[in-house]
């Protein structure tokens, strides 16, 4: 078992910019356990559920919190709510077990034990079932029984081993183009010119020896739009979309990331043309020169490996990565050939906004609703902001429409009314990016963000 105190600082750095990530909050919490700070991961995950409070990861992790910290009652409680809900992933079986083993409940415990192992066999747990008394199914085991060794040792999977065990996810045909992104025309813009039109003619890129492909690193405030904006690049082109995030590639078994990261690169190779998307790659690439141990050192040594290594072949596979801190990726990955190419998405501007609004107010209810004037009161507000606000008029109007008994529909004045409600949350993360952009822009790399605090 294998920790990495490095990555507990940058996963906490990356928290606090995006305290709403419960994914994000799960993966640190998870972390904590490993290490026994219980109390720590308590009080993560119980101010997760707060924010997030039918988050089936955040209540997953805080039953086996409770578990190893001998509340064993509130475990339960928890995780016989979850079991309820249908499709409910089945090692939360074998975690009922556990804890009705700890209450004496054999039977039941070895129901729930079998349960668990015929919805996943390789979840079978001989010490558990030594002790319900029940027959022990053999796992499959990890994939790496016909893997690949390479002369420094190091166990090279194939894509298709990680797929049979349910370590990449099914690839994505994004339904959704750039018409469906309010606003950020500037961004599309350099996107098509950069990465869509090389895919979209590709025998004119060739001809000036120019690759297929490509790599861009958006940065800007959370909730402005990053994931959307790649979803609909895959649109554009009709291409195959994997979103990876930092839970997806992480481990705690030493070797085992960098597999993961290696398998989703595979997979990406496989299905060209596609669109490979990392979220919150500060976390996967944090700086080397801040690590006081070698196995986040390693980790990016594959990223940058993956990226342009003699044995990595791109051709096809437009690779994004958004981060909010991109201060704190290490400086290897802006070198040309890597993620060389910086885009700052910043909150929508007034145009953007009422843009944003008219997507989403989409197929409601509504009578006259004036988005310009919405969008004018709405200043600094990114699209998760404007989101926030569309939800929270409609929840007024549901409790309205109930009342009556017919649709009741939407206007502006809702709109402004749920505008008081919700806060911009960009606003303490330009607190925190000006200092980078006034004493750590070197080479003017964050020269974007100064011009647009200029012109506010």
């Amino acid at each position: 078992m294998f920790e990495q105190e490095d990555t507990l600082v940058a996963l906490g750095e990356a928290l606090q910019l995006s305290p709403d990530n419960a994914i994000l909050r799960n993966q640190l919490a998870r972390l904590y356990l490993g290490r026994g700070r219980l109390q720590d991961a308590e009080s993560l995950l119980r101010d997760g559920l707060e924010k997030t409070p039918r988050s089936e990861a955040l209540q997953t992790t805080l039953a086996e919190c409770y578990r190893r910290l001998g509340n064993s009652s509130a475990a339960l409680v928890i995780v016989e709510e979850l079991i309820k809900r249908p499709g409910c992933a089945p090692g939360l079986f074998i975690q009922y077990a556990r804890l009705l083993l700890l209450k004496g409940q054999l039977p039941e415990a070895a129901n729930a034990y079998h349960r668990g192992v015929d919805l996943k066999a390789d979840l079978g747990d001989p010490e558990l079932a030594e002790a319900l008394g029940v027959e022990t199914v053999e796992p499959d085991g990890l994939p790496f029984d016909d893997a690949d060794v390479d002369e420094e040792g190091r166990v090279r999977l194939a894509a298709e081993d990680f797929e049979e065990e349910g370590w990449v996810r099914e690839m994505e045909k994004p339904d959704l183009g750039f018409e469906d992104v309010g606003g950020m025309e500037d961004l599309k813009k350099q996107i098509r010119l950069k990465l869509i039109e090389p895919i979209k003619n590709p025998e004119i890129y060739r001809a000036y020896g120019k690759p297929i492909g490509g790599s861009l690193l958006m940065y800007g405030p959370p909730g402005c739009g990053k994931t959307h904006l790649g979803r609909a690049t895959a649109g554009e082109i009709e291409a195959s979309f994997f979103s990876v995030g930092i839970h997806e590639v992480l481990d705690m078994y030493i070797g085992m990331s960098e597999q993961r990261l290696h398998a989703w690169f595979e997979n990406a190779r496989a299905h060209v043309p596609c669109v490979l998307f990392f979220d919150e790659v500060d976390a996967l690439g944090a700086s080397r020169a801040h690590m006081k141990t070698s196995g986040g050192r390693h980790l990016i040594n594959q990223f940058l490996s993956e990226l342009d290594g003699i044995d990595s072949v791109n051709d096809g596979i437009l690779i994004l990565a958004a981060t909010n801190a991109p201060w704190h990726l290490d400086p290897a990955f802006r070198r040309p050939g890597r993620f060389d190419r910086l885009l700052f998405v910043p909150p929508p501007d007034r145009v953007a906004r009422s843009a944003i609004l008219r997507v989403l107010m989409r197929n409601k209810p509504q009578e006259d609703i004036d988005c310009d004037a919405v969008a004018k009161k709405a200043a600094e507000f990114s699209g998760a902001d404007l989101k926030a606000v569309v939800d929270q008029a409609v929840e007024g109007k549901l409790e309205e429409a109930l009342d009556k008994g017919s649709l009741q529909p939407l206007r502006t004045k809702d709109l402004l009314r749920a505008l008081k409600q919700v806060k911009a949350s960009t606003t303490q993360w330009f607190a925190s990016a000006r200092n980078y952009a006034l004493y750590a822009n070197e080479g003017g790399s964050y020269d974007d963000i100064l011009d647009y605090l200029q012109k506010k």
